[in-house]
């Protein structure tokens, strides 16, 4: 088994089934779990709250929470409720949002490397259990604390993890962060400049990069049928493909596939165009941006992301067998 290694879940299985999952992964040595909230549908604390209730030793990471749509004492007030019911368990990971989602919700993301330090300046002053007057652009609090009457009234140990793709946002996780959530769907090599850019903020703070702590998400698909495992995860390669040219390029992808799927795909896309478009995505570009195949090829893969600067991989499954990819991983040593 890995030194680290971690399960990420979405919303492809129904909630009594991750929970299940997450019981397996926790059996299995599995360090954390990282629950996503990104589109409008399943968020990441009720989830949390679930695998909290029914595990006692995994981590439970949201991978991420935005700042926009929770006001901070209300960031602070959930993650100390997380933690009364799993201590020391829990990990805010904390992101900056997305459009057109945010504009479609009314949400203006200005200045969002500001907004981000004020939300978590608060939240962790809030979390230590301080009394906290802070009167920021976009947060603005006024004598406020965790009002606590009856529990535990100590500091309460939440680290706080950036999800951060942009390399400013990469630069200010490495300046106030715990820890950055590295996202899925890019190449190892695509680390390089995100390691530099988390080492640019860490000695803002006086520390180095070594101090951050780096999870990443990796798309994992894997089956001993080879063309299975890479089918199934064609089609989420496809839609980022269209979604995050700019990633997609500095990743490695040719500006020939790309163009070649932007002639194909609109946005939104259509179920139709995505099917087409996935014909264009050659197997190679698959594999070079998920960890992909036969249990050993998905192993290797997941090599060569903790290679590049990852410390701990934040496995995605794709495909029904969650079950079997835990197991390939909890058998075999990847570090």
């Amino acid at each position: 088994m890995a030194e680290r290694v971690a399960l990420y879940l979405q919303d492809a299985h129904p909630l009594r089934d991750a929970i299940e999952y997450v019981q397996y992964a926790e059996a299995r040595g599995f360090e954390a779990v990282w629950q996503a909230e990104s589109r409008l549908v399943r968020d990441a604390i009720v989830p949390m709250a679930a695998y909290g209730a029914t595990t006692k030793r995994i981590k439970i990471g949201s991978g991420v929470v935005n700042n926009w749509t929770r006001n901070a004492a209300l960031t602070a007030a959930t993650f100390l409720t997380l933690d009364d019911l799993a201590p020391d368990r829990m990990i805010l990971g904390i992101g900056a949002w997305w459009d057109p989602l945010a504009a479609n919700v009314g949400i203006k993301r200005d200045k969002p490397l500001l907004a981000m330090r004020e939300h978590i300046t608060v939240v962790r002053d809030l979390l230590a259990m301080k009394n906290v007057t802070f009167n920021g652009e976009f947060v603005k609090v006024n004598g406020i604390e965790l009002d606590i009457v009856h529990g535990r009234r100590e500091p309460r140990n939440v680290p706080i993890y950036i999800g951060a793709t942009g390399m400013k946002m990469m630069a200010l996780a490495g300046e106030i962060g715990d820890g950055v959530l590295l996202n899925y769907l890019v190449s190892p090599a695509y680390n390089a400049t995100a390691l530099e850019n988390l080492e640019k903020g860490a000695k803002l703070s006086g520390r180095t990069v070594d101090e951050i702590d780096r999870p990443q998400l990796v798309v994992c698909s894997v089956d001993s049928d080879r063309k299975k495992a890479l089918d199934g995860a064609r089609k989420l390669v496809t839609q980022y493909l269209g979604q995050q040219p700019h990633i997609m390029k500095a990743s490695g992808v040719s500006s020939e596939v790309l163009d070649e799927i932007h002639q194909v795909l609109t946005w939104p896309a259509t179920e139709e165009q995505i099917e087409r478009a996935m014909e264009l995505v050659p197997d190679e570009v698959v594999q070079l941006i998920t960890a992909s195949g036969t249990p050993d090829e998905v192993r290797a893969k997941v090599r060569e992301y903790i290679s590049a600067g990852c410390t701990c991989p934040v496995l995605y499954p794709l495909g029904p067998d969650v079950r079997m990819m835990i197991d390939t991983f909890a058998q075999d040593d990847i570090a």
